[in-house]
């Protein structure tokens, strides 16, 4: 049986769906852009675009190039690739294929893609371009798996963690290129200096600890999001796989 599943995107919400599938025992490959604007890099196969590898939980995936897939599947590992469009799909004509961009709509995945093909969060209809739609909005149907129609659309505001819903995201004060001052799993006070986009302070709204921030030295534009403050302060929750 034809057991690999391409998921597009490596982030943390689509490192954990390849986390469970590769337990599973299903083969997986990722795809991505060249610069990955992942958040919470410490917990996202996404990470391997910068450093090579990246481990999460146990498993380790890789950033090989389309020529190599093969060897790294056959090792039991998971192959990261630079592949936007994911044209790596019509050579390895893979059995299952998730959308995991969460770009808030669909940017080209069909149903023809795979045998199987599932969005993941708004932009996709389960029937229309895609076969199966998993909820991603915090709650009560979070992860619920849509058989017909949509998820629930974005409504632009942060779910809630310990009462702050907006005030835990970092915004890009202008555009430029991200320098941090930070790394992920420092507690923050609010008001502390992340870093700065060409000179300009990007501060800290709350205190808690920085659970997620851009990669050093990718351009941003203004108001994009570039950190992620967690104000229950755990420290740990920055490595392990979490609903979002």
């Amino acid at each position: 049986m034809n057991r690999l599943v391409i998921i597009k995107g490596g982030g943390d919400l689509a490192t954990g769906i390849a986390h469970r599938l590769f337990r599973s025992g299903f083969d997986i490959l990722i795809t991505e852009i060249a610069k990955p604007t992942v958040i919470r890099r410490t917990v996202s196969f996404a990470n391997a675009v910068f450093e090579g590898q990246m481990e999460v939980e146990g498993i380790t995936a890789f950033h090989v190039q389309p020529s190599d897939v093969e060897k790294c599947l056959m090792e039991r590992s998971i192959p990261v690739v630079v592949d936007p469009a994911c044209n790596i799909a019509a050579r390895l004509k893979p059995w299952g294929l998730v959308d995991a961009i969460l770009a808030k709509k669909n940017t080209g995945t069909s149903m023809g893609d795979a045998a199987v093909v599932v969005g993941v969060g708004p932009g996709f209809s389960a029937g229309a371009d895609v076969h199966r739609v998993v909820e991603t909005m915090r709650g009560h149907d979070l992860g619920r798996v849509i058989l017909q129609g949509a998820a629930y659309p974005n409504t632009g505001i942060p779910g809630d963690i310990g009462g702050y819903t907006k005030e835990r995201l970092v915004s890009a004060p202008c555009n430029g290129i991200f320098s941090p001052e930070k790394k992920i799993g420092d507690f923050v006070a609010a008001g502390a200096v992340l870093g700065y986009v060409d000179g300009v302070e990007v501060l800290a709204s709350i205190d808690g600890i920085l659970r997620g921030l851009l990669y050093p030295g990718l351009p941003v534009t203004l108001n994009m999001k570039i950190g992620d403050i967690d104000p229950r302060a755990k420290a740990e929750h920055c490595w392990t796989i979490s609903d979002k």
